[in-house]
């Protein structure tokens, strides 16, 4: 079944015009010259985006905004207005629009507004799908992917879920390797047992052996009873080791044992015990690095390495980041108490271009942080921090000897930004298309920048 639209406005040109357009295009088009028709035949019918002027007689499009959420939740309204402003733009997407257009516009530019609002729409329902189909598998966490990328993962984790073979994943730190070797065990035949992890390059070297095999009473100084270690803690389930390049080369040779023989020898004991556990490991290093230079056993790497999974870093499945960023919403919404509706487009944009050194972990930070700081139930640029924010801003030209980087970057924009409005004669619309940025974004730069107030004195 095609989208249906309604357009909302007193211009019977432009709604008539946009009507046209949109029917060609295959939606569903329905129309309304004020507030009140609108929300008649939005309680009459269901639709998926609403295209709504901002001034018409009577209710205007930005008291009419909210009326419109609350008639039919999740609906998409993208506002309309020739009397544009950032701060008018802002405004409407606080009250819950999800786009601004400013007018005049091309209808190139209405097209391309709804089918943005539609494709992240659509990735929000299969996301949605997706969680349901892993949280229903996993039994835990639900690993939210999109991105061939990490399907592709997925597709062989699952594989490899009913086998007790060792798993080594590699990938760099922040990717999420605990939540994939959770979700491993939560798929394999031991998902009733113990799920033990432990991080290799947390434990002092002179403890992580008495941690891994446990040791006996009396067995060194301090040891007033006897101890189970880790591996017998996770005996019948599965034992996730993480960062094991960290892992001393003494160890390495213990380890090693344990594997081929499935049994630990504890501290201070003479005799061996049975240990039936399926050993996961991950690592941030490059093992086969690490095996060339001497500092990690190539029998231990070969062992580890049956089943390889490499997680790619978050930069690498961009398009898992919408749906990575509505997931842990979510969480914050239920854990901090806060009514956050959603995050402005501007925003979804700067962490979809964001660079993600620090992968999945820094986005869920970067989230958290914007939650606890967001004033209204949106969050905007403004809540987010500037190590995200910055590789879009540029200041005014810096000073002689001022070597400063991100007042250069700014410098470079602005004047990237003046450029591109003498080339579109003054058109906002058109120099947002020349920067390749989202008219909203030009409107908010404009601002930033303080660019209206030169406009002003050129005119």
């Amino acid at each position: 079944m095609s989208e249906r639209i309604l357009i909302v406005d007193d211009d019977d040109a432009l709604r008539e015009s946009l009507e046209l357009v949109l029917a060609a295009e295959g939606y569903e088009v329905a129309a309304a010259r004020d507030a009140r028709s609108a929300l008649a035949l939005v309680e009459s019918q269901p639709f998926d985006v609403v295209l709504c002027d901002v001034r018409m007689p009577g209710m205007d499009g930005m008291a009419l905004l909210p009326q419109l959420a609350r008639r039919a939740p999740g609906i998409t309204i993208l506002m309309m207005s020739a009397f544009g402003s950032a701060d008018l733009a802002i405004e409407a997407m606080q009250r819950g629009a999800y786009d601004y257009l400013a007018k005049p516009f091309p209808p190139s530019e209405a097209l391309l507004a709804i089918r943005k609002a539609h494709e992240r729409e659509r990735l929000r329902r299969a996301n949605a799908l997706l969680q349901r189909e892993v949280a229903r598998a996993v039994g835990e966490r639900p690993i939210v992917a999109a991105s061939p990328a990490m399907i592709e993962v997925l597709e062989v984790l699952e594989r490899a879920a009913e086998f007790k073979a060792t798993v080594l994943l590699t990938g760099e730190s922040g990717t999420g390797k605990e939540v994939l070797a959770r979700a491993i065990h939560a798929q394999s035949g031991r998902r009733g047992e113990p799920f033990v992890a432990v991080n290799c390059g947390a434990i002092p070297e002179n403890l992580l052996e008495s941690e891994l095999f446990g040791h006996a009473k009396g067995a060194f100084t301090g040891a007033d009873r006897a101890r189970r270690g880790l591996f017998q803690e996770a005996s019948g389930g599965t034992l996730f080791l993480d960062e094991i390049g960290e892992l001393p080369l003494a160890l390495q040779v213990k380890l090693l044992r344990v594997l081929q023989e499935e049994e630990v020898h504890p501290v201070g004991e003479s005799k061996p015990r049975a240990v039936d556990v399926r050993v996961l490991a991950a690592t941030a290093r490059d093992l086969e690095a690490e095996v060339a230079a001497g500092r990690f056993r190539e029998d231990l790497f070969y062992r580890l390495n049956v089943v390889r999974i490499e997680v790619p870093p978050l930069r690498e499945r961009r398009q898992d980041i919408p749906l990575l960023a509505d997931h842990f919403l979510a969480q914050l919404r239920a854990t901090l108490g806060k009514p956050i509706r959603e995050l402005s487009s501007d925003v979804l944009d700067r962490l979809v271009a964001y660079a993600w050194p620090g992968n999945v972990r820094e986005l869920e930070n970067v989230l958290e942080r914007a939650v606890i700081l967001c004033a209204s139930d949106r969050i905007t640029l403004r809540d987010l921090p500037g190590n995200v924010t910055e590789p879009e801003k540029r200041r005014e030209a810096p000073r002689p000897g001022d070597l400063s980087l991100r007042q250069a970057r700014r410098a470079f924009e602005a004047d990237l930004i003046r450029k591109a409005l003498a080339a579109a004669g003054g058109n906002r619309t058109r120099a947002a298309r020349l920067l390749e940025i989202s008219h909203r974004a030009l409107l908010y730069k404009i601002k930033e920048y303080r660019l209206r107030d030169e406009e002003r004195e050129r005119s």
